[in-house]
């Protein structure tokens, strides 16, 4: 059986302490937008430490919110 959760956009901003309303979300991308290549996302100067150390445990853990969180991060390059 499979346990894991799958999270929305919204549910990942709650978790970093971010407004989540569809406009704030778009509101959010738009003003960060752009980010180079290179960057990892948990690095963006945008972030609290605690919201940083969230994004980059739940990319190296491969963890149920990784989904999620690789789906900000390309609409952050776009």
């Amino acid at each position: 059986m499979d346990t894991s959760t799958t999270h929305t956009m919204s549910s990942l901003f709650i978790q970093l302490g971010l407004p989540n309303s569809p406009e704030a979300i778009e509101s959010f991308v738009r003003e960060h937008q752009g980010l180079p290549p290179d960057m990892p996302l948990a690095q963006a100067d945008f972030w609290s430490p605690s919201q940083s150390a969230f994004l980059q445990e739940a990319i190296e853990s491969d963890s149920d919110w990784c989904e999620v969180v690789d789906e900000l991060n390309s609409l952050l390059r776009g």
